[in-house]
């Protein structure tokens, strides 16, 4: 297992940015997809965005030229830099990763973090 801990969310303006983290234990994360999911009270919780092991990206469209992920393999990290936030990005933000994954399915994502909050104010 991989174990997963998010971090960075807050409270910010519309129009604003943050940069979360997502700090992985485990010795073979760098053979992992990481995903990044979203899920706002009383709904689905949603993909927004993946990458490779070997380092190709993958959004969903509410994310696509906003949004960039990453990953720095040496320090077990995948981030999500998110730009030009707006209200409906708020949500609590998950990182997981997963193996022979179809990209953006959920349940393909065998770890999961805890989540961080991310509120976006209008």
């Amino acid at each position: 297992q991989v174990q997963l801990v998010e971090s960075g969310g807050r409270v910010v303006q519309a129009g604003g940015s943050l940069r979360l983290s997502c700090a992985a234990s485990g010795r073979t994360f760098s053979h992992y997809a990481v995903g990044w999911f979203r899920q706002a009270p009383g709904k689905e919780r949603e993909f927004v965005a993946d990458i490779t092991s070997g380092g190709t990206t993958y959004y969903a469209d509410p994310a696509k030229g906003r949004f960039t992920i990453s990953r720095d393999n040496a320090k077990n990290t995948a981030y999500l830099q998110m730009n030009g936030l707006k209200p409906e990005d708020t949500a609590v933000y998950y990182c997981a990763v997963a193996l022979f994954r179809n990209v953006g399915t959920a349940s393909d994502y065998r770890d999961w973090g805890q989540g961080t909050q991310v509120t976006v104010s209008s």
